[in-house]
């Protein structure tokens, strides 16, 4: 198994150029503590004769004084090297190894199995290809099995085994291997696997490790080292959108000018036309340079410097791409994150923020909620503690060139660093807030429109103040559906007419029959049909009109985006104080079933978070009052702002 050929006698050259070109497959083992990870890593090595023999004489010294396997030569110890790691039977740090076959390349990634070192497995986890994740065939699926199978879900992590490791301790029980099999896939249904293996094992005496075990011959699938050389990573690489952060401007001498880094995604060819980020300067390269000379093609993940034809401005984390295929540029975004230090993550911190080449000042301008990884359930938090997870929406200082993590590992991820210890306090993954395909995206800050300018009324608003005896003011009623925005907006309408004003209702629902009929139900959806009503509800407030907007719209970022627009002297902030419980009662679209039999996704208060208005001009509970007081008060409202 090992990479030993006869080309070593005969030909050197051959036979490391034969190893050069070889796939190279970076993998993670993990799972609950004492499942066996590190057993299964020295299992490997010695199956496949990648031990030396000092090496394993030294093992088979340490077994007597650390080992745990009685009399036998412990494996372990061969990837677990602290001290604290033998004398205790665990791994805390990540011990990386690196071993070849005939047919690939491997380095693996033994990572540990505490809780409290949940952010030393995500360190392993965030470049690996593929995933081994070991479950005790007497215990099956753990807590920390299910925390470690979401951290792998949620960096992307497309090939999973599942090692159902010590069947020799369950007596090789078919039985207890297809049990454990459907509880990991009850569990894992609900995260992102789309490529899983299930796998009966005995790390210790090396059943089906290497080759397949006579002891279940129930199995008929490939050994563990089979699925290692044959699953299949070429389409895991995105080699479509071409991204070169620049890492170094290299200047040795007067004649050479060229950009320095290592290709995050795609390929670039001499010839091809970029753009440089975010002066947006273009070009064509002109050379692909490496230290063993000059690729007319080169693609991620090499490290190479390229020359262009034009003299552009171009800096350390600075960006190149195609004109054509561009990231997103933007100072705000939202991100998973995983948080990795003691101190606490608050909200409003400031933190450094460090994505590809480039460092930026910023903070966590919201934490939507923590995930419990055990549940998956999303829970409201002030903070995120020691190896916590949770959603977040990101300010920077400046903007910075990203993709989506799902999209593209090196362009979608960052890290979080203190500014006073320097250290790295949390990982993060940046979510992708764009609307299914085909559909519209949300336009706030949309730069086609930064050129053009609105046409002057010739009726000033102090005449239409005058002609309808109001100011327009625009009443923005929030909160989840079954709440009672529509029926309130539609009461107070009539009220509001029979008084003799000028008044128009704009519901969010209303509009998807229309102008919003090409919106889905997504973050950035429900973002774009609400910025839609906000555009028109200021049209109104111009043309004079007291304005009703009845939206769910969940973010508070988003509905104080809707107010800026709107105009701040002009918006009132309504929030209807709903409980959910009370709202299922009023659903008669049956919209909560839909969310909870998982048909209707991004539903707020069952798939999706609602943000209840921080500081709201009022607050109605509508499950205590009827419709005529909530009227009365919303009536006093805008007779207390001078608008009627």
């Amino acid at each position: 198994m090992s990479h030993q050929s006869s080309l070593i006698a005969k030909d050197i050259d051959a036979y490391l150029l034969q190893h050069e070109r070889k796939e190279l497959l970076r993998f993670i083992t993990c799972g609950s503590v004492d499942d066996g990870k590190s057993t299964l890593i020295g299992r490997l090595f010695y199956e496949s004769k990648m031990i030396y023999e000092d090496q394993l004489a030294a093992i088979a010294k340490d077994s007597s004084r650390y080992g745990t396997t009685g009399g036998k030569v412990d494996l372990a110890l061969f990837t677990d090297g602290l001290e604290d790691e033998r004398q205790q039977g665990i791994t805390i740090d990540v011990a990386y190894r690196y071993f070849s076959t005939d047919r690939r390349k491997f380095i693996i990634a033994d990572t540990p199995g505490h809780e409290q070192y949940t952010r030393n497995m995500a360190t392993g986890a965030s470049t690996a290809d593929l995933a081994i994740i070991l479950v005790d065939a007497r215990h099956g699926v753990l807590t920390q099995t299910r925390r470690h199978s979401f951290i792998v879900s949620l960096l992307g992590i497309r090939h999973v085994v599942v090692a159902i490791n010590k069947m020799d301790l369950v007596g090789w029980d078919e039985t207890v291997f297809e049990r454990i099999r459907a509880d990991y896939q009850s569990f894992a249904s609900r995260l992102d696997m789309p490529d899983v293996h299930f796998l009966p094992i005995s790390a210790l005496e090396g059943d089906n490790v290497v080759t397949n075990s006579p002891n279940m011959p129930w199995y008929s699938g490939s050994p563990l080292m089979g699925l290692l050389e044959t699953v299949y990573i070429g389409s895991d690489r995105n080699l479509e959108d071409f991204r070169f952060p620049v890492q170094l401007v290299l200047r040795p001498n007067l004649d050479f000018r060229g950009f320095s880094g290592t290709i995050a995604s795609g390929i670039v060819r001499t010839g091809d036309e970029v753009i440089s980020l975010p002066s947006r300067k273009k070009s064509r390269v002109k050379r692909i340079v490496t230290f063993d000379g000059d690729l007319e093609e080169a693609h991620a993940p090499q490290s190479v410097t390229l020359t262009l034809e034009d003299e552009i401005d171009s800096s350390r984390g600075d960006m190149l791409v195609r004109p054509g295929n561009q990231p997103k540029v933007d100072n705000r975004f939202e991100a998973t994150v995983v948080w990795m230090s003691e101190q606490a993550l608050v909200p409003g911190r400031q933190y450094l923020f460090k994505q590809t080449t480039k460092v930026v000042p910023g903070a966590v301008s919201t934490l939507r909620y923590r995930i419990d990884v055990n549940t998956l359930h999303r829970q409201d938090a002030p903070g995120l503690a020691l190896n916590e997870i949770g959603r977040c929406a990101i300010t920077l200082s400046e903007p910075i060139m990203h993709d989506a993590y799902r999209r593209n590992r090196g362009t979608g991820s960052f890290i979080m660093i203190d500014r006073l210890t320097n250290a790295t306090v949390g990982a993060g993954m940046i979510l992708d807030r764009e609307p299914e395909e085909g559909r519209s995206a949300a336009h706030w800050d949309d730069a086609a429109a930064e050129h053009l300018h609105g046409a002057a009324s010739t009726v000033s608003a102090a005449e239409r103040e005058a002609r309808y005896g109001q100011k327009p003011v625009t009443l923005l009623l929030t909160g989840l559906t079954g709440s009672g925005k529509s029926t309130l907006a539609a009461a107070l309408e009539r009220r509001l007419f029979e008084m003799g004003r000028a008044v128009s209702v704009i519901d969010g629902q209303s509009l998807r029959l229309g102008i919003s009929r090409d919106l889905g139900f997504s973050a950035a959806e429900r973002s774009e049909n609400l910025r839609r009503g906000a555009e028109i509800a200021r049209l109104f407030n111009d043309a004079g009109l007291l304005c009703i907007a009845a939206f769910v719209a969940p973010e508070e970022e988003v509905r104080q985006r809707a107010v800026e627009r709107i105009g701040r002297e002009r918006a009132v902030v309504v929030h209807l104080d709903c409980p959910v419980e009370v709202c299922r009662t009023r659903d008669a679209d049956g919209h909560y079933a839909l969310a909870d039999a998982g048909t209707m996704s991004h539903f707020p208060g069952v798939s999706a978070p609602y943000e209840p208005p921080v500081a709201p001009d009022l607050v109605l509970p509508t499950h205590q009052w009827p419709v005529g007081r909530c009227v009365d008060v919303l009536v006093k409202l805008l007779e207390d702002r001078g608008a009627i």
